[in-house]
């Protein structure tokens, strides 16, 4: 049956039709092949949230070529792949749909919502990965991984015990961030800072002692009934005579302290700074320094405190339960229920009918958002669940400093020293049900606290069946950051663990250095007693032409699956390659453009070394040696690109260069089979370790193009013009371009 030709390419159909021949062949399946070197990466787990955008494109592409190369190179290797969970984004999504419904969290209760939850996994978890393997991805599907699923919460449960075990984990009141909408602690990583318009509010509040006033600025006069002391730098002349005073909190009349710290910079403003220890992140450290009360004046929904939460707190310190640093709790009287913006207007009306208003101040300056619902973040003193980081993270420098794990560029060493000598205490809690449920159990007769792996059927101290287990998630880095080796079977001493750990490359983004990479490497120096991997790859960001980041906002986002709509997915491909990755790469429809157009130049070299090959004679040719030489010579090129850090702008330039010399030497007339079976060969390894050209056309679709060229030569040499014209439009509509050589008809595609 005659094959019908499209009338147009579409590389939709090959793709999929190839990719698939690569999965059903195993292709990219692991074996643990003893006497055979290693190497593996495994993938940073993309959301499940999320669909594929242009830096997923580069990470992904980058992680296959090098993969493709060390398994072309003989390695055994592996690329392992896998989801991240994403307790936020997908917990917010779930919300939002069941919003629509008219049912909320509680209507359905914990284990109802994770039913959902886990429907939801399901149904859209998969798109992301089905996105992966349309880029071509060679991962080892048989091995894929989630970061929620039964084997990652058995390492994430065995972690926390111990930590817990070594006094690395603790339970306390700390400074957090605190998003009022999602309800949950965020990570650092989770904050995105927006340039607002605002104000520095000048405040006067006056000395108890000598009656003078003192000026001093806030961004957040919200906050001052919180207010808890005014600090001035111990070294500053001008106050050297209020040392040991008070001052009297305006609208409250409460006398609080003047206290001497460091965090007053003499050279700022007045000198003289607010410090409300519960809902700012400096002043908390100030507290803690000069031992002042904690007190908390906002509910975790974004309103001011009234009655009902300070009897609450209240009864909590009464128990003698409360722990350390258990902030106190004021009923705000007339604000108490007002959002914070509510209490703000509220407040500074009351102020400036007061006089304590002396100046405002126009200013713009960053504000902290949710980078899931946009709200502005609150810094909240909050009962959570943190890590110990110092202990943590002195192996964890050590072993970058000794080069067992380096960074490629070297320059972002720097970046991974700074972020670790600076470590604070993480906050590892979360306020959410869809995650790994933090594994302690809290005693209702005797209030101790009890960390299993499995669930206990009785409190460790008292011996009371009476447990209730804690309601909140653990933050989605603290699975993550076991991934390279959770992945492989740990804590069971699996055959994959043994013979796949540690892993060789992470490539990964400059900007999650801190909240990933470093967490990955003190990880598994503490529990494995190994470095994760032995080189972290940073690549640049993808930005738009103009060099901007890529946001919804400003229109110039774009998923993979957009742009491969359009031009396909072995474009994008080429584009990530072409470029130097250390530095952003700029997108542009444009520039997919030129790229489809440089494929084109090696598709056709590619289908011309097949004609050539088909016409090729056998015995030798004179300039035989010389051509294979400086084939060679590319190839060489090639591997020293390679090896230079994964330099594939320069590989792919030995492509081209090879591309230059074979049209020149070997498709310009007939050569030795021998030469054209070689060149062919090398040109497909080249491609083959950058994964490009695969969408070339299958032999049933070749031969259908020679046959009816075969029908056009005849029709010319039955000077049927007629006949012969129509076989040419036809194939012109198919997009077959025909060029007339010395040798005979060649074609490709236009």
């Amino acid at each position: 049956m005659k094959k019908e030709l499209a009338k147009q390419y579409d590389p939709k159909n090959v793709e999929e039709r190839i990719y698939k021949s690569w999965l059903d062949g195993k292709y990219f399946h692991a074996k643990c092949e003893e006497g055979k070197p290693t190497y593996t990466i495994v993938i940073p787990p993309p959301n499940i949230t999320g669909q594929l955008h242009m830096g997923h494109a580069l990470d992904n592409t980058l992680q296959d070529i090098l993969i493709r190369w060390k398994r072309m190179s003989g390695f055994d290797t592996l690329w392992l792949p896998g989801t991240d969970h994403a307790s936020i984004a997908t917990e917010a999504k779930i919300v939002e749909a069941m919003r629509a419904e008219g049912i909320t969290k509680e209507d359905l209760g914990r284990d109802g919502f994770l039913v959902r939850a886990w429907d939801w996994k399901e149904k859209y978890g998969g798109r992301i990965v089905e996105q992966l393997k349309k880029l071509g991805s060679s991962c080892d599907w048989d091995r894929e991984r989630f970061t929620l699923d039964e084997g990652c919460n058995k390492a994430v449960n065995t972690v926390f015990k111990t930590l817990y075990d070594k006094d690395l984990i603790y339970r306390g009141n700390r400074m957090v961030n605190w998003c009022p909408c999602c309800n949950t602690s965020i990570s650092d990583a989770e904050v995105e800072y927006e340039e607002k318009d605002g104000n520095f509010w000048h405040l006067l509040y006056t000395v108890k002692e000598t009656g003078e006033k003192l000026e001093l600025a806030t961004t957040r006069p919200e906050t001052m009934l919180g207010d808890t002391a005014v600090a001035i730098n111990a070294e500053d002349e001008r106050y050297k005579h209020l040392h040991g005073c008070h001052v009297i909190l305006p609208l409250l009349n409460k006398e609080i302290p003047i206290v001497c710290d460091e965090h007053a910079d003499m050279t700022k403003g007045t000198g003289v700074v607010k410090i409300t220890p519960a809902h700012d992140p400096n002043d908390f450290e100030v507290g803690q320094r000069c031992n002042l009360p904690i007190v908390r004046t906002f509910t975790y929904d974004g309103r001011l405190t009234g009655a009902e939460d300070k009897r609450v707190a209240d009864e909590l310190i009464a128990s003698g339960r409360a722990t350390e640093n258990e902030p106190e709790v004021l009923d705000c009287g007339k604000y108490a229920g007002m959002t914070t913006m509510e209490a703000r207007k509220a407040i500074l009306a009351d102020l400036e009918a007061g006089g304590y208003i002396k100046e405002i101040e126009p200013l713009k300056h960053e504000v902290g958002t949710c980078y899931r619902c946009h709200s502005t973040i609150e810094p909240m003193v909050s009962k959570q669940w943190f890590v110990r980081m110092v202990p943590l993270a002195k192996p964890a420098i050590e072993a970058v400093e000794k080069g067992e794990t380096k960074f490629v560029p070297e320059r972002f060493t720097k970046n991974y020293l700074n972020w670790m000598n600076g470590t604070r205490d993480w906050c590892v809690s979360r306020q959410l049900w869809w995650g790994h449920r933090i594994p302690a159990w809290y005693c209702e007769d005797c209030g101790g606290v009890t960390v299993s792996v499995d669930a206990p059927e009785k409190c460790c101290k008292c011996g009371s069946a009476k447990l209730k287990q804690d309601e909140d998630t653990l933050d989605t880095w603290f699975s993550s950051a076991l991934w390279p080796f959770s992945t492989l079977g740990w804590p069971e001493k699996t055959k994959d663990l043994e013979h796949f750990y540690p892993t060789n490359t992470l490539v990964t983004g400059y900007d999650i250095i801190g909240f990933w990479v470093s967490r990955m490497i003190f990880s598994a120096l503490e529990y494995t007693g190994r470095v994760p991997f032995d080189t972290v790859l940073i690549h640049g960001l993808v930005r738009d032409a103009q060099g901007r980041k890529m946001s919804k906002s400003l229109g110039n986002f774009f998923t993979v699956r957009d742009v491969a709509e359009q031009f396909g997915y072995e474009p994008i491909r080429f584009l990530m390659i072409s470029c130097q990755y250390r530095s952003p790469i700029n997108y542009s429809f444009d520039a997919i453009e030129q790229c489809k157009a440089s494929l084109e130049r090696m598709y056709t070299c590619r289908n011309n070394l097949d004609f050539a090959l088909k016409n090729a004679k056998d015995e030798a040719g004179e300039r035989d040696a010389e051509i294979i030489a400086l084939i060679d010579k590319r190839k060489a090129d090639f591997i020293d690109a390679m090896e230079d850090d994964l330099n594939t702008a320069d590989a792919i330039g030995s492509v081209f260069e090879l591309v230059r010399d074979l049209n020149t030497n070997v498709n310009d007339g007939v050569q030795s089979k021998a030469l054209v079976e070689y060149a062919i060969k090398i040109f497909d390894e080249l491609t083959g370790v950058l994964g490009l050209l695969y969408n070339r056309e299958t032999e049933s679709i070749d031969d259908e193009i020679e046959k009816l060229i075969e029908a056009r030569n005849q029709a010319r040499k039955e000077r049927n013009w007629a006949e012969a014209d129509r076989i040419r439009d036809e194939l012109k509509a198919q997009g077959i371009v025909l060029e007339d050589t010395p040798q005979g008809v060649k074609w490709h595609r236009a």
